[in-house]
């Protein structure tokens, strides 16, 4: 038995209090030399297309990804401490989380917006890092659109793991846009009302089981092992 679970980071994992719209104007002004006059808009998306989004809204120029990366990893870095202080892991999170990495089969990771490092920041952060397999989740770099994250993340999850190629994905988030991911892409979902879309709306995508939060430690390691028994 096998299972493949892929946590998303903000507002399902943890409350970055505002940090990371501070993040993505830091990286805008590294990348441009002024100063957004309009925040980024978030709602789920990638880094890819918050960024480039953010450049269009304030009618600069997108620069190469290369830059924009860097840009983004360098403000990320930066916020950390400020993340710390402000932010923090919701509730339930660090024992679920403890609870999958100690399951035999099990691979549990990361599928975020996020682009690598900032994912890692985020999580270190509070300590969840050490709680997760990183190398083997998929990013905001990996791909535009978040659907094409799950993908990735399967395919490296079973070369680094030697999985077989029909181990069951469950994505857990808190967005329609993880709904939507995990659906598009032949996956389970759990979705979580931890973020600023209410349970009707995530169900309204599709999510077949939404979860007030991640408090039930219990439940949700049931719901994993009902996707892992198929």
């Amino acid at each position: 038995m096998a299972l493949i679970v892929l946590w998303d980071i903000d507002h399902t994992l943890i409350d970055n209090a505002g940090v990371s719209k501070e993040i993505y104007a830091a990286a805008f002004e590294a990348a441009t030399g002024s100063r957004p006059a309009e925040p980024a808009i978030t709602q789920g998306r990638t880094d890819r297309l918050i960024m480039r989004d953010m450049f269009r809204r304030n009618g600069v120029d997108e620069p190469g990804w290369p830059a924009v990366e860097g840009a983004l990893t360098e403000a990320g870095r930066a916020h950390l401490d400020v993340l710390r202080r402000r932010g923090t892991a919701l509730p339930g999170v660090r024992s679920v989380l403890k609870e999958a990495s100690m399951r035999a089969g099990w691979v549990s990771s990361v599928l975020t917006g996020n682009i690598a490092a900032n994912a890692r920041v985020k999580l270190s952060a509070f300590g969840l890092d050490a709680l997760l397999d990183l190398p083997v989740g998929a990013y905001g770099a990996d791909a535009e659109q978040r659907p094409h994250l799950v993908d990735i993340a399967r395919h490296r999850t079973q070369r680094a793991h030697g999985l077989p190629p029909d181990t069951p994905v469950v994505l857990v988030g808190d967005t329609p846009r993880d709904v939507e991911a995990a659906l598009t892409s032949s996956a389970h979902v759990i979705a979580v009302a931890t973020g600023i879309d209410p349970p009707t709306a995530l169900t309204a995508a599709g999510a077949p089981v939404v979860l007030p939060d991640l408090t039930d430690t219990a439940r949700v390691l049931h719901l994993l092992e009902e996707v892992e028994r198929g």
